[in-house]
Protein backbone atom coordinates (compact mmCIF):
# COMPACT_ATOMS: atom_id res chain seq x y z
CA UNK A 1 0.00 0.00 0.00
CA UNK A 2 1.49 3.03 -0.73
CA UNK A 3 2.11 5.74 1.88
CA UNK A 4 0.19 8.80 2.24
CA UNK A 5 2.42 11.84 1.58
CA UNK A 6 2.07 14.97 3.89
CA UNK A 7 0.87 17.94 3.02
CA UNK A 8 4.15 20.22 2.73
CA UNK A 9 4.53 23.52 5.15
CA UNK A 10 5.67 26.68 3.38
CA UNK A 11 7.32 29.96 5.25
CA UNK A 12 6.53 33.44 3.71
CA UNK A 13 7.77 36.67 4.33
CA UNK A 14 5.51 39.24 5.56
CA UNK A 15 7.17 42.17 6.23
CA UNK A 16 10.46 43.79 7.86
CA UNK A 17 10.61 46.60 10.46
CA UNK A 18 12.54 47.80 13.13
CA UNK A 19 9.42 47.06 15.39
CA UNK A 20 6.76 44.55 14.88
CA UNK A 21 3.15 45.04 16.20
CA UNK A 22 0.89 41.58 16.27
CA UNK A 23 -2.19 41.12 17.79
CA UNK A 24 -2.45 37.30 18.98
CA UNK A 25 -6.50 36.10 18.38
CA UNK A 26 -6.58 33.10 20.47
CA UNK A 27 -3.74 31.29 22.84
CA UNK A 28 -0.27 30.98 21.55
CA UNK A 29 2.85 29.80 22.85
CA UNK A 30 6.70 30.60 22.79
CA UNK A 31 8.44 27.49 24.32
CA UNK A 32 5.99 26.64 27.25
CA UNK A 33 5.09 30.54 27.65
CA UNK A 34 1.10 30.82 26.64
CA UNK A 35 0.31 34.01 25.39
CA UNK A 36 -2.51 35.94 23.95
CA UNK A 37 -3.53 39.55 23.22
CA UNK A 38 -1.86 42.38 21.67
CA UNK A 39 1.81 42.31 21.47
CA UNK A 40 4.81 44.07 19.91
CA UNK A 41 8.43 42.97 19.29
CA UNK A 42 11.68 44.57 18.94
CA UNK A 43 15.58 44.68 18.92
CA UNK A 44 17.51 44.91 21.43
CA UNK A 45 21.55 44.32 22.30
CA UNK A 46 21.26 42.08 19.35
CA UNK A 47 18.10 40.19 20.68
CA UNK A 48 14.17 40.17 19.88
CA UNK A 49 12.68 41.46 22.76
CA UNK A 50 8.44 40.10 22.79
CA UNK A 51 6.45 42.67 25.40
CA UNK A 52 2.98 41.83 26.15
CA UNK A 53 1.09 45.05 28.07
CA UNK A 54 4.51 46.51 28.01
CA UNK A 55 6.33 43.76 29.65
CA UNK A 56 9.38 41.79 28.43
CA UNK A 57 7.96 38.47 28.41
CA UNK A 58 10.60 36.52 26.14
CA UNK A 59 14.10 37.12 24.10
CA UNK A 60 16.02 35.82 22.06
CA UNK A 61 17.80 35.88 18.20
CA UNK A 62 15.42 33.90 16.68
CA UNK A 63 11.69 33.58 18.06
CA UNK A 64 8.99 30.95 16.85
CA UNK A 65 5.32 31.41 18.20
CA UNK A 66 2.80 28.73 17.80
CA UNK A 67 -0.63 28.67 17.65
CA UNK A 68 -2.49 25.85 19.94
CA UNK A 69 -5.33 25.61 17.42
CA UNK A 70 -3.87 26.59 14.13
CA UNK A 71 -7.56 26.44 11.99
CA UNK A 72 -9.21 28.40 14.44
CA UNK A 73 -6.00 30.51 16.02
CA UNK A 74 -5.31 33.41 14.02
CA UNK A 75 -2.64 36.72 14.41
CA UNK A 76 -2.74 39.26 13.09
CA UNK A 77 -0.11 42.22 11.58
CA UNK A 78 0.14 45.72 11.90
CA UNK A 79 0.76 47.72 8.77
CA UNK A 80 1.46 45.53 6.27
CA UNK A 81 2.66 47.11 3.06
CA UNK A 82 0.61 45.13 -0.47
CA UNK A 83 2.21 46.25 -3.94
CA UNK A 84 5.12 47.15 -3.14
CA UNK A 85 6.55 49.71 -5.83
CA UNK A 86 3.58 49.00 -7.94
CA UNK A 87 1.06 51.96 -8.28
CA UNK A 88 -1.97 50.35 -5.72
CA UNK A 89 0.60 50.54 -2.88
CA UNK A 90 -0.62 50.70 0.18
CA UNK A 91 -0.28 49.63 3.91
CA UNK A 92 -2.74 47.27 6.01
CA UNK A 93 -3.32 45.24 8.83
CA UNK A 94 -3.40 41.18 8.00
CA UNK A 95 -4.87 38.56 9.92
CA UNK A 96 -3.21 35.07 9.08
CA UNK A 97 -3.18 31.40 10.39
CA UNK A 98 0.08 28.87 11.22
CA UNK A 99 3.01 30.44 13.17
CA UNK A 100 4.61 33.68 13.43
CA UNK A 101 8.51 33.43 13.14
CA UNK A 102 10.45 36.57 13.76
CA UNK A 103 14.24 37.14 12.64
CA UNK A 104 16.57 39.90 12.46
CA UNK A 105 17.39 40.34 9.11
CA UNK A 106 19.81 44.11 8.35
CA UNK A 107 19.31 45.40 11.58
CA UNK A 108 15.27 44.75 11.40
CA UNK A 109 12.48 42.08 12.20
CA UNK A 110 11.95 39.80 9.79
CA UNK A 111 8.28 38.18 10.33
CA UNK A 112 7.73 35.31 8.44
CA UNK A 113 4.46 33.27 8.65
CA UNK A 114 4.75 29.66 8.50
CA UNK A 115 1.51 27.22 7.37
CA UNK A 116 0.46 24.06 5.50
CA UNK A 117 0.45 24.91 1.79
CA UNK A 118 -3.01 24.04 1.24
CA UNK A 119 -4.07 27.11 3.54
CA UNK A 120 -1.65 29.04 2.40
CA UNK A 121 -3.57 28.42 -0.77
CA UNK A 122 -6.92 29.61 0.28
CA UNK A 123 -5.54 32.95 0.63
CA UNK A 124 -3.51 33.30 -2.43
CA UNK A 125 -6.41 32.38 -4.19
CA UNK A 126 -8.32 35.06 -2.57
CA UNK A 127 -5.43 37.50 -2.75
CA UNK A 128 -4.56 36.92 -6.28
CA UNK A 129 -7.97 37.75 -7.81
CA UNK A 130 -11.71 37.92 -6.74
CA UNK A 131 -13.12 34.90 -4.53
CA UNK A 132 -16.21 34.89 -6.69
CA UNK A 133 -14.43 33.87 -10.15
CA UNK A 134 -15.71 30.58 -11.78
CA UNK A 135 -14.69 27.42 -9.90
CA UNK A 136 -12.82 26.09 -13.04
CA UNK A 137 -10.88 29.76 -12.93
CA UNK A 138 -9.95 29.32 -9.14
CA UNK A 139 -9.15 25.04 -10.10
CA UNK A 140 -6.48 26.01 -12.63
CA UNK A 141 -5.44 28.72 -10.18
CA UNK A 142 -5.05 26.79 -7.40
CA UNK A 143 -2.96 23.43 -9.61
CA UNK A 144 -0.53 26.51 -11.02
CA UNK A 145 0.14 28.73 -7.43
CA UNK A 146 0.81 24.54 -5.75
CA UNK A 147 3.31 23.88 -8.53
CA UNK A 148 5.05 27.44 -8.67
CA UNK A 149 5.19 27.23 -5.10
CA UNK A 150 6.62 23.57 -4.55
CA UNK A 151 8.90 24.57 -7.62
CA UNK A 152 10.00 27.51 -5.70
CA UNK A 153 11.14 25.12 -2.83
CA UNK A 154 12.73 22.63 -4.66
CA UNK A 155 15.08 25.48 -6.34
CA UNK A 156 15.79 26.61 -3.00
CA UNK A 157 16.73 23.43 -1.43
CA UNK A 158 18.52 22.50 -4.78
CA UNK A 159 20.88 26.28 -4.41
CA UNK A 160 21.41 25.94 -0.95
CA UNK A 161 22.41 21.71 -1.16
CA UNK A 162 24.85 23.16 -3.78
CA UNK A 163 25.79 25.90 -2.33
CA UNK A 164 25.16 27.88 -5.69
CA UNK A 165 25.26 31.87 -6.01
CA UNK A 166 22.23 32.79 -7.39
CA UNK A 167 24.00 35.22 -10.23
CA UNK A 168 20.85 37.68 -11.83
CA UNK A 169 23.08 40.47 -13.17
CA UNK A 170 25.10 40.33 -16.55
CA UNK A 171 26.84 43.41 -17.13
CA UNK A 172 29.16 45.01 -19.31
CA UNK A 173 30.41 48.45 -20.07
CA UNK A 174 27.30 48.82 -22.52
CA UNK A 175 24.85 46.64 -20.99
CA UNK A 176 23.31 45.62 -17.52
CA UNK A 177 20.70 42.69 -18.03
CA UNK A 178 19.31 41.91 -14.61
CA UNK A 179 16.26 39.80 -13.68
CA UNK A 180 14.53 39.67 -10.12
CA UNK A 181 13.71 35.80 -9.02
CA UNK A 182 15.15 34.11 -6.28
CA UNK A 183 17.92 36.70 -5.26
CA UNK A 184 15.67 37.95 -2.02
CA UNK A 185 14.43 35.10 -0.38
CA UNK A 186 17.09 33.35 1.81
CA UNK A 187 15.29 33.24 4.70
CA UNK A 188 11.94 31.99 3.82
CA UNK A 189 10.27 30.08 0.32
CA UNK A 190 8.43 33.16 -0.63
CA UNK A 191 7.33 36.58 0.23
CA UNK A 192 4.05 37.70 0.59
CA UNK A 193 3.59 40.31 -2.51
CA UNK A 194 3.37 40.43 -6.55
CA UNK A 195 7.08 39.73 -6.15
CA UNK A 196 6.01 36.42 -5.59
CA UNK A 197 2.50 35.21 -5.45
CA UNK A 198 0.17 38.14 -3.85
CA UNK A 199 -0.42 36.80 0.03
CA UNK A 200 -2.49 38.36 2.38
CA UNK A 201 -3.27 35.77 4.93
CA UNK A 202 -6.74 34.85 5.73
CA UNK A 203 -7.71 38.90 5.16
CA UNK A 204 -10.06 37.95 1.91
CA UNK A 205 -9.94 34.17 2.15
CA UNK A 206 -13.25 33.64 3.09
CA UNK A 207 -15.24 32.14 -0.20
CA UNK A 208 -16.19 28.90 0.09
CA UNK A 209 -15.99 28.38 -4.16
CA UNK A 210 -11.78 29.04 -3.04
CA UNK A 211 -11.96 26.51 -0.52
CA UNK A 212 -14.24 23.93 -2.73
CA UNK A 213 -11.82 24.60 -5.43
CA UNK A 214 -8.67 23.77 -3.30
CA UNK A 215 -10.17 20.81 -1.95
CA UNK A 216 -11.12 19.39 -5.18
CA UNK A 217 -7.53 19.82 -6.79
CA UNK A 218 -5.79 18.82 -3.05
CA UNK A 219 -2.16 17.56 -4.08
CA UNK A 220 -2.61 18.59 -7.56
CA UNK A 221 0.39 20.17 -9.86
CA UNK A 222 1.27 20.62 -13.08
CA UNK A 223 4.17 18.42 -14.39
CA UNK A 224 6.51 18.51 -17.24
CA UNK A 225 8.54 14.89 -17.91
CA UNK A 226 7.96 14.00 -14.21
CA UNK A 227 9.38 17.45 -12.68
CA UNK A 228 6.82 19.66 -11.23
CA UNK A 229 6.39 22.91 -13.44
CA UNK A 230 7.88 26.55 -13.11
CA UNK A 231 4.11 27.55 -13.17
CA UNK A 232 4.13 31.50 -13.79
CA UNK A 233 1.21 33.38 -14.17
CA UNK A 234 0.63 37.29 -15.29
CA UNK A 235 -2.89 39.78 -15.07
CA UNK A 236 -2.74 40.27 -19.18
CA UNK A 237 -0.42 38.82 -21.74
CA UNK A 238 -1.42 41.23 -24.40
CA UNK A 239 -2.46 38.63 -26.76
CA UNK A 240 0.64 36.23 -26.97
CA UNK A 241 2.28 34.88 -24.08
CA UNK A 242 6.32 35.25 -23.37
CA UNK A 243 8.79 32.63 -23.18
CA UNK A 244 10.22 31.78 -19.30
CA UNK A 245 14.12 32.96 -20.67
CA UNK A 246 13.29 36.42 -22.09
CA UNK A 247 12.00 37.69 -18.50
CA UNK A 248 14.02 35.15 -15.61
CA UNK A 249 17.56 33.40 -15.69
CA UNK A 250 18.55 31.99 -19.12
CA UNK A 251 16.85 28.81 -18.78
CA UNK A 252 14.36 27.19 -21.31
CA UNK A 253 10.99 25.56 -19.92
CA UNK A 254 9.22 24.04 -23.32
CA UNK A 255 5.92 24.39 -21.18
CA UNK A 256 6.30 28.50 -20.77
CA UNK A 257 6.49 29.13 -24.41
CA UNK A 258 4.70 31.12 -26.91
CA UNK A 259 0.95 31.00 -27.05
CA UNK A 260 -1.61 32.66 -28.23
CA UNK A 261 -4.41 33.82 -26.78
CA UNK A 262 -7.26 32.98 -29.08
CA UNK A 263 -8.27 29.66 -30.37
CA UNK A 264 -8.01 31.33 -33.78
CA UNK A 265 -4.96 33.49 -35.16
CA UNK A 266 -5.99 37.33 -35.62
CA UNK A 267 -6.44 37.93 -38.89
CA UNK A 268 -4.35 41.18 -40.70
CA UNK A 269 -0.92 40.08 -37.84
CA UNK A 270 1.64 38.51 -38.63
CA UNK A 271 2.81 36.79 -34.94
CA UNK A 272 6.30 36.63 -35.30
CA UNK A 273 6.86 39.47 -32.85
CA UNK A 274 10.51 39.24 -32.66
CA UNK A 275 10.39 41.95 -35.47
CA UNK A 276 10.09 45.24 -35.42
CA UNK A 277 7.49 46.20 -37.62
CA UNK A 278 5.19 42.97 -36.71
CA UNK A 279 5.25 44.00 -32.93
CA UNK A 280 4.82 47.26 -33.64
CA UNK A 281 1.38 46.58 -35.74
CA UNK A 282 0.74 44.22 -33.24
CA UNK A 283 1.01 46.38 -30.23
CA UNK A 284 -0.80 49.59 -31.91
CA UNK A 285 -3.51 46.97 -32.79
CA UNK A 286 -6.45 45.32 -30.77
CA UNK A 287 -6.21 41.64 -31.85
CA UNK A 288 -8.96 39.31 -30.72
CA UNK A 289 -7.42 37.36 -27.84
CA UNK A 290 -9.57 35.88 -24.45
CA UNK A 291 -7.74 38.84 -22.33
CA UNK A 292 -9.29 41.39 -25.04
CA UNK A 293 -12.18 42.08 -22.88
CA UNK A 294 -14.02 44.81 -21.50
CA UNK A 295 -16.58 43.08 -19.57
CA UNK A 296 -16.77 44.21 -16.17
CA UNK A 297 -18.17 40.76 -14.56
CA UNK A 298 -15.20 39.37 -16.21
CA UNK A 299 -13.00 41.59 -14.84
CA UNK A 300 -14.05 41.54 -11.72
CA UNK A 301 -13.04 38.13 -11.36
CA UNK A 302 -9.33 38.92 -11.29
CA UNK A 303 -9.03 42.48 -10.60
CA UNK A 304 -9.44 43.07 -6.69
CA UNK A 305 -10.44 47.09 -5.79
CA UNK A 306 -7.17 48.04 -5.96
CA UNK A 307 -6.31 46.56 -9.21
CA UNK A 308 -9.70 47.41 -11.27
CA UNK A 309 -8.72 51.22 -11.01
CA UNK A 310 -6.34 50.14 -13.91
CA UNK A 311 -9.04 49.87 -16.89
CA UNK A 312 -6.50 50.00 -20.15
CA UNK A 313 -4.49 46.98 -19.70
CA UNK A 314 -4.98 44.80 -22.94
CA UNK A 315 -3.45 48.65 -24.63
CA UNK A 316 -2.50 50.97 -22.73
CA UNK A 317 -0.71 54.71 -23.40
CA UNK A 318 2.36 56.47 -21.28
CA UNK A 319 4.02 60.03 -22.24
CA UNK A 320 6.73 61.82 -20.66
CA UNK A 321 7.99 64.37 -21.56
CA UNK A 322 12.15 65.16 -22.29
CA UNK A 323 12.44 66.69 -18.91
CA UNK A 324 10.34 63.93 -17.30
CA UNK A 325 12.09 61.30 -19.13
CA UNK A 326 15.56 62.18 -18.09
CA UNK A 327 14.92 62.98 -14.35
CA UNK A 328 13.15 59.42 -14.22
CA UNK A 329 15.77 57.44 -15.77
CA UNK A 330 18.12 59.14 -13.57
CA UNK A 331 16.42 58.52 -10.40
CA UNK A 332 15.86 54.93 -11.64
CA UNK A 333 19.28 54.08 -12.81
CA UNK A 334 21.56 55.98 -10.35
CA UNK A 335 23.20 57.65 -13.62
CA UNK A 336 22.74 60.93 -15.25
CA UNK A 337 21.82 59.85 -18.98
CA UNK A 338 21.87 64.09 -19.61
CA UNK A 339 19.03 64.34 -21.94
CA UNK A 340 17.42 61.25 -23.71
CA UNK A 341 17.83 61.64 -27.15
CA UNK A 342 16.50 58.07 -28.14
CA UNK A 343 14.74 54.80 -27.00
CA UNK A 344 15.77 51.94 -29.44
CA UNK A 345 14.36 48.67 -29.42
CA UNK A 346 17.52 46.02 -29.34
CA UNK A 347 15.38 43.11 -29.07
CA UNK A 348 12.43 41.52 -28.34
CA UNK A 349 10.79 38.43 -27.57
CA UNK A 350 7.88 36.00 -28.83
CA UNK A 351 5.26 38.34 -27.26
CA UNK A 352 6.82 41.67 -28.28
CA UNK A 353 8.10 42.53 -24.94
CA UNK A 354 11.32 44.10 -25.19
CA UNK A 355 14.08 42.12 -23.48
CA UNK A 356 16.69 44.74 -24.40
CA UNK A 357 16.30 48.71 -24.81
CA UNK A 358 18.80 51.07 -25.71
CA UNK A 359 18.54 54.33 -24.07
CA UNK A 360 20.55 57.12 -25.98
CA UNK A 361 21.33 59.98 -24.01
CA UNK A 362 23.68 63.13 -24.39
CA UNK A 363 26.07 61.73 -21.80
CA UNK A 364 25.54 58.28 -21.50
CA UNK A 365 23.98 55.15 -23.97
CA UNK A 366 23.48 51.95 -22.71
CA UNK A 367 21.63 48.74 -23.31
CA UNK A 368 19.37 47.63 -20.37
CA UNK A 369 16.75 44.80 -19.85
CA UNK A 370 15.31 42.70 -18.73
CA UNK A 371 11.81 43.01 -18.98
CA UNK A 372 11.05 44.25 -15.71
CA UNK A 373 14.34 46.18 -15.67
CA UNK A 374 13.47 48.18 -18.40
CA UNK A 375 9.61 49.06 -16.69
CA UNK A 376 11.60 49.80 -13.49
CA UNK A 377 13.55 52.48 -15.12
CA UNK A 378 10.49 54.04 -17.32
CA UNK A 379 8.22 54.26 -14.79
CA UNK A 380 7.88 55.53 -10.65
CA UNK A 381 6.44 52.25 -10.19
CA UNK A 382 6.02 49.49 -12.53
CA UNK A 383 5.03 49.94 -16.82
CA UNK A 384 2.28 47.33 -16.80
CA UNK A 385 4.52 45.97 -19.88
CA UNK A 386 7.83 45.78 -21.60
CA UNK A 387 5.94 45.38 -24.95
CA UNK A 388 5.34 48.56 -26.00
CA UNK A 389 6.59 50.99 -28.92
CA UNK A 390 7.93 54.44 -28.94
CA UNK A 391 6.89 57.78 -30.46
CA UNK A 392 8.81 60.67 -30.12
CA UNK A 393 7.45 64.30 -30.89
CA UNK A 394 10.73 66.86 -31.95
CA UNK A 395 11.11 70.31 -30.95
CA UNK A 396 12.46 72.98 -32.89
CA UNK A 397 16.12 72.61 -31.40
CA UNK A 398 16.09 68.98 -32.91
CA UNK A 399 15.97 67.15 -29.45
CA UNK A 400 12.81 65.29 -28.66
CA UNK A 401 10.26 67.16 -26.52
CA UNK A 402 7.97 63.75 -25.63
CA UNK A 403 7.99 60.30 -25.48
CA UNK A 404 5.25 58.79 -26.34
CA UNK A 405 5.05 54.96 -25.41
CA UNK A 406 2.11 52.86 -26.50
CA UNK A 407 1.81 49.20 -24.98
CA UNK A 408 0.13 45.76 -24.83
CA UNK A 409 -0.59 43.69 -21.73
CA UNK A 410 0.15 43.59 -18.14
CA UNK A 411 2.80 41.71 -16.77
CA UNK A 412 5.75 39.96 -17.96
CA UNK A 413 3.01 37.70 -19.53
CA UNK A 414 4.69 34.26 -19.24
CA UNK A 415 2.25 31.28 -18.24
CA UNK A 416 -1.28 31.87 -17.70
CA UNK A 417 -3.07 34.85 -18.80
CA UNK A 418 -5.03 35.54 -15.71
CA UNK A 419 -8.18 37.55 -17.45
CA UNK A 420 -7.91 35.27 -20.53
CA UNK A 421 -8.20 32.28 -17.83
CA UNK A 422 -11.00 34.23 -16.75
CA UNK A 423 -12.78 34.62 -20.01
CA UNK A 424 -12.10 31.07 -20.66
CA UNK A 425 -14.14 29.85 -17.64
CA UNK A 426 -17.08 31.85 -18.64
CA UNK A 427 -17.12 30.28 -21.95
CA UNK A 428 -17.22 26.96 -20.65
CA UNK A 429 -13.72 25.94 -20.92
CA UNK A 430 -13.04 23.44 -17.71
CA UNK A 431 -9.93 23.82 -15.53
CA UNK A 432 -7.89 21.35 -17.42
CA UNK A 433 -8.71 22.66 -21.09
CA UNK A 434 -7.44 26.32 -19.46
CA UNK A 435 -4.24 24.97 -18.00
CA UNK A 436 -3.54 22.86 -21.34
CA UNK A 437 -4.08 25.71 -23.35
CA UNK A 438 -1.24 28.17 -21.31
CA UNK A 439 0.89 25.60 -20.73
CA UNK A 440 1.88 23.27 -23.68
CA UNK A 441 3.02 19.80 -22.70
CA UNK A 442 2.71 19.87 -19.62
CA UNK A 443 0.54 17.10 -17.20
CA UNK A 444 -1.71 17.36 -14.27
CA UNK A 445 -0.55 14.93 -11.27
CA UNK A 446 -1.15 14.37 -7.95
CA UNK A 447 1.56 14.41 -5.76
CA UNK A 448 -0.05 14.02 -1.96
Amino acid sequence: MMQKRLVPEIAIGILKNPIVEFKLNGVYQINNIHIQGEARANINKGLIEVNLNEKTIFKDSIIIILPLEIESDSFELKDVTIGIDFHWEQKENQVFQGALKLIIVEGKIQAINILPIENYLNSVISSEMNANSSLNLLKAHAIISRSWLLAQIQKQKSLSKNQTTYQSIQQTDDEYIRWYDREDHSHFHVCADDHCQRYQGITRAHNPNVLKAIKETAGEVLTYKGQICDARFSKACGGVSELFENCWEPENHPYLTKVIDNINTSEGYNLELTKEHNAEKFINGKPDAFCNTSDENILKQVLNNYDHSAKDFFRWKVAYTQNELSALIKKKSGSDFGDIIDLIPVERGESGRLIKLKIVGSKKTLIIGKELEIRRWLSESHLYSSAFTIEKVWSNLGMPSKFILKGAGWGHGVGLCQIGAAVMGEKGYDYKQILMHYYKGAEIEKRY
